[in-house]
């Protein structure tokens, strides 16, 4: 972390993170009205005065349900990372150390996934569970956990084989214990690059899906449901548009400079040479 905010690029990935999480879990006190009000006579005033984004097509402050839509992006990111996250490296440790059946049975399973588009497992999921935040996040993290799985796997490959593991196994510690307070620790660096740059694509893959009608269902606002219903308005209200999608794009390039940042922080060559 030190390193890390050390780094200006870091600093600002860092930032737009952090306001983020803010935003989403401070929106029902800093937005100025209910995201579901309707203003009758105010459909599609423009930005300024009462409502500083202006309001959609059925009167409602857009600032305010742009600010309560990144809660749904939030929580969908970090729930579907930490799905993916806990599946794909549990499978992952297992398929590297373990080899053999094990390695053989997880791995064919995944490439089987791997098979479908991202995208299009999440909607087949969906399709199969329903609309709503919570099966959207379970989509998106299954979905990303073939990507996980086997980026573990390739590092356990390799750490396996390191003198420590070596010296672990010839003090007697248990192959449980090798590989949760040993070889865990040592893939973190890489997956915590990859888990940053997984909750991006999982903010945009919620934005998708709430774009086409799987995601979170009216009246709770998501910028991807915002982007498909300003589209009949683009002539007569630019705005309604423009904010959910500008606050899309600064977060998603937030996480992407903070994934590259990561990297730059936890290279070992990057280190040693300072």
């Amino acid at each position: 972390m030190r390193r890390l905010w050390r780094m200006p690029m870091g600093k600002f990935g860092l930032f737009i993170f952090a306001a983020f999480i803010f935003i989403a879990i401070a929106a029902p006190v800093i937005a100025p009205h209910d995201p579901a009000h309707q203003f009758r006579g105010d459909e599609l005033v423009s930005p300024g005065g009462k409502y500083l984004l202006g309001t959609d097509q059925l009167g409602r402050d857009l600032l305010s349900r742009v600010i309560h839509a990144s809660r749904v992006s939030m929580i969908a990111g970090v729930l579907a990372v930490s799905i993916g996250a806990f599946i794909g490296v549990s499978t992952g440790l297992i398929a590297g150390y373990k080899g053999g059946l094990a390695d053989t049975l997880i791995m064919r399973t995944y490439d089987g996934l791997l098979t479908f588009p991202s995208l299009l497992l999440a909607i087949a999921i969906i399709a199969a569970a329903g609309p709503g935040t919570g099966n959207v996040a379970l989509a998106i993290g299954i979905s990303q956990t073939p990507l996980t799985a086997r980026l573990t796997r390739s590092i356990v490959l390799t750490q396996r084989e390191r003198d420590y593991v070596l010296a672990a196994r010839s003090l007697g510690a248990s192959g449980q214990r090798i590989v949760l307070f040993h070889i865990l620790p040592n893939t973190l660096p890489l997956l915590l690059v990859q888990f940053a740059l997984s909750i991006g694509f999982a903010v945009l893959a919620e934005g998708a899906l709430s774009f086409i009608g799987l995601g979170a269902q009216p009246p709770t606002p998501s910028w991807g449901g915002m982007l498909n219903d300003s589209r009949s308005f683009l002539r007569d209200a630019p705005w309604y548009g423009f904010y959910p999608g500008f606050a899309l794009a600064v977060l998603l390039i937030g996480l992407n400079v903070l994934a590259d940042s990561l990297r730059e922080a936890l290279d070992p060559r990057r280190i040693n040479a300072r």
